[in-house]
């Protein structure tokens, strides 16, 4: 019965999204409610597989599949559900008057399946199995749209999403020569035994990259401020409440298993955290697109849970604390994101636009809208009687504590930057809600006025639903959040917590600080700096140089000039036989003076003479071995480029103007092979992520069929 329980939960939405495409080309309203009905089956299974199901094991010997249902996997399986629930409620309304619909549903619900996989895995080849489905699956998502914007963020998100896994799948291979094992509960054990230490970081390392960039920690997080502007609002909110979390599993799996009460681990960690958390939320300042901002808060929240995990390895048997910590946000900043982006959704559906200086006023008198984001805008900001509040002050304490005991600066400096990034935090969400439901705006208010909230009664319920439950957590922490995070934090191997006095003024004193300094941005940066005189009313700016981007500064020149410019230098160069022909004909002669010599002998000529032609063979497949691979590369993954235009020929008049032709042409022919690579570059990708899925289940097979 369990293994039934088990792969239903992972299968039926596989299996409904089928379904769902097929109602799809017949009924658009029966679509939409079969999907809903899919989510909602997905929701009670899942509920009823954590009451009865809690500490089973399914596993397909087969493919060496692994499942589990514990404390941490029940909390995060259940809200994977239900969050898609709730976007499938809004997801119809939204998606009125959109093309490609059924496009859409078909992979929402298959990247359902195989979120579900990712977090019921007990070993890290299950995890990565799911992992890659899950990534290949939500880059339709991105691109939904199809506007240029949208396809760059999509070829971004891929780009990010393949080369972490194929970094990731190395890093596996290399734990399991070390370990002997990629099963989560073993790991711990098995790495203490490890004596090469620097060989089990550059695993850790490979496995860090791709769990990191899907979890959007700095400096892999360029496909977060991307993605998200462009991506539907029920798909944003996926990608930043679920998706995230899934690479989240992976560094706890890292933190808590693999290098578990490891210094320096912790360290690395922890500056991976501050980074990516003061990062998130400076970017959150300066934005003035409501969905980037947002998106910024993801990034930024992400590197409180990174944080978190770092005080779990440095306060080792200790680290009670730090982990019901990271559990909590996760729980919090995935429900809290739910609520946003469906919000945001909501607003956009009536406005088309991002903009908050074309959105000034819209969410005046709209009630159910200006309750909603106000309850995620206080979560987020960790305000008191709301749920981040708990989180917040868990991982703060955490930090405090270690502090404590050891008295480096460096550990108070964390702190700091800590209590700054929550400040921030407070300021940019406090410009989003005054920009939107405080400020006014003659031509908004007479164009939107008329729009009560503009909500289908679905919808409705999908964003209160969703909206009063931030608040109950928040107000009732010692009945329901203490309840869940002692459920949550057996994956992340906490310790024994003492009771926590969290409305107490030691611990209301930081959350008041941050508060502060949140205030204090908001009134001297925002309201000035980032803010100007046009026409007589003062809009925002985004004073951050349009070249200050990671991507463009870094990744997109490495990966689309230097990269391709490299392997069209090599591609040129051995395409013509330059270096290979001689290297040939010398093997060619070698054997042909050796025939001579034993031509006479009966026995040995007629070997020497299969030799010969056997070698013969072998020097001409070398030689043009990479014309046949560039050649099959360019009619398949690099489709040739359609001609635009013939080029012109001038007359030679003499040696100096021949040389100059030359060059010319010797650059002209690698340009052409770069231009070839970077225009099939997203196409390679996406075969190169089917590629892995099935090199992962033929390894599978053959790593457990014995």
């Amino acid at each position: 019965m369990e293994n039934i329980i088990f792969i239903g939960i992972v299968l039926l939405p596989m299996l409904g999204a089928v379904g769902s495409w097929l109602m799809g080309r017949r009924s658009k309203k029966g679509r939409d409610v079969l999907v809903q009905v899919i989510t909602f089956l997905e929701l009670a299974l899942t509920l009823y597989a954590c009451i009865t199901c809690c500490d089973g094991v399914f596993h397909i010997t087969a493919c060496g599949i692994n499942l589990k249902m514990d404390g941490f996997r029940c909390i995060y399986t259940t809200i994977t559900a239900f969050m898609w629930f709730m976007t499938s409620m809004l997801s119809p309304q939204y998606f009125a008057h959109y093309h490609k619909r059924n496009r859409y549903y078909l992979f929402y619900l298959i990247t359902l399946g195989a979120t579900q996989g990712v977090f019921m895995s007990t070993d890290l080849l299950t995890t990565f199995l799911f992992f890659e489905v899950m990534s290949l699956a939500s880059f339709p998502w991105v691109a939904q749209d199809e506007t240029p914007e949208a396809l760059k963020a999509a070829n971004t998100y891929l780009a990010v999403a393949v080369i972490g896994g194929l970094v990731s799948l190395m890093g596996m291979f290399l734990l399991n020569r070390l370990t002997g094992t990629l099963v989560i509960d073993k790991l711990y054990d098995a790495c203490k035994s490890v004596t090469s230490r620097g060989m089990l970081y550059t695993a850790g390392g490979c496995i860090l990259f791709g769990f990191g960039a899907k979890a959007g920690m700095f400096p892999l997080h360029i496909w977060l401020p991307k993605a998200h502007p462009v991506a539907p609002a029920p798909a944003s909110a996926l990608l930043s409440g679920v998706l995230t979390k899934a690479g989240v599993y992976g560094i706890i799996v890292l933190c808590c298993h693999i290098f578990r009460y490891d210094h320096t681990w912790g360290w690395v960690m922890l500056c991976f955290g501050v980074v990516t958390m003061v990062w998130g939320a400076v970017l959150g300042v300066f934005s003035i697109n409501l969905k980037r901002t947002l998106a910024c808060s993801s990034m930024s929240q992400i590197g409180f849970i990174i944080t978190g995990l770092a005080m779990c390895c440095l306060l080792g048997e200790h680290n009670a604390l730090a982990a019901r910590g990271v559990v909590l946000h996760m729980m919090n900043h995935s429900l809290i994101k739910l609520v946003l982006f469906m919000t945001a959704g909501a607003i956009y559906m009536h406005t088309h636009t991002l903009d908050l200086n074309k959105l000034r006023g819209y969410g005046r008198k709209k009630p159910v809208l200006n309750f909603a984001f106000l309850m995620g805008a206080l979560g987020i900001g960790g305000i008191p009687l709301w749920n981040g509040y708990i989180s917040k002050t868990l991982l703060h304490e955490s930090i405090v504590e270690f502090y404590a005991e050891t008295g480096l600066f460096a550990v108070k400096l964390a702190e700091i930057l800590f209590l700054f990034a929550g400040g921030l935090t407070v300021a940019y969400m406090t410009k989003l809600y005054v920009a939107i439901f405080v400020e006014k705006n003659t031509e908004c208010q007479e164009k939107y006025d008329g729009i009560k909230n503009g909500l289908k009664p679905s919808s409705a319920f999908a964003l209160i639903g969703s909206a009063v439950i931030l608040p109950i957590l928040g107000s009732t922490p010692w009945r329901t959040m203490d309840h869940i995070a002692e459920m949550g934090q057996s994956l992340i191997m906490g310790g024994h917590a003492h009771e926590v006095h969290y409305f107490s003024f030691v611990n209301l004193k930081g959350a008041l600080i941050s508060i502060a300094i949140g205030a204090a941005v908001y009134f001297l940066v925002i309201r000035t700096f980032l803010m100007k005189k046009e026409d007589g009313v003062k809009v925002y700016v985004n004073r951050l140089p349009a070249w200050f981007d990671l991507e463009d500064m870094v990744y997109r020149p490495l990966l689309t000039k230097i990269l391709p410019n490299s392997v069209g230098t090599v591609i040129r160069l051995f395409g013509e036989n330059r270096l290979l022909t001689p290297l040939c004909r010398l093997w060619m002669r070698a054997a042909s003076y050796v025939t001579g010599i034993f031509g006479e002998n009966k026995v040995l000529a007629p070997v020497c003479r299969f030799a010969v032609s056997a070698s013969g063979i072998c020097a001409r497949a070398a030689a043009d071995s990479l014309d046949a691979v560039t050649l099959l590369l360019r009619k398949t993954v690099f489709k040739d480029l359609a001609p635009n235009g013939k080029r012109q020929h001038r007359a030679l008049d003499n040696e100096e103007t021949l040389r100059a032709e030359r060059k010319a042409a010797v650059h002209e022919g690698i340009a052409d092979a770069t231009d070839r690579i970077t225009t099939g570059f997203s196409f390679a990708l996406l075969v190169a992520c089917f590629g892995v899925c099935i090199i992962l289940a033929v390894v599978l097979y053959s790593y457990f069929a014995k």
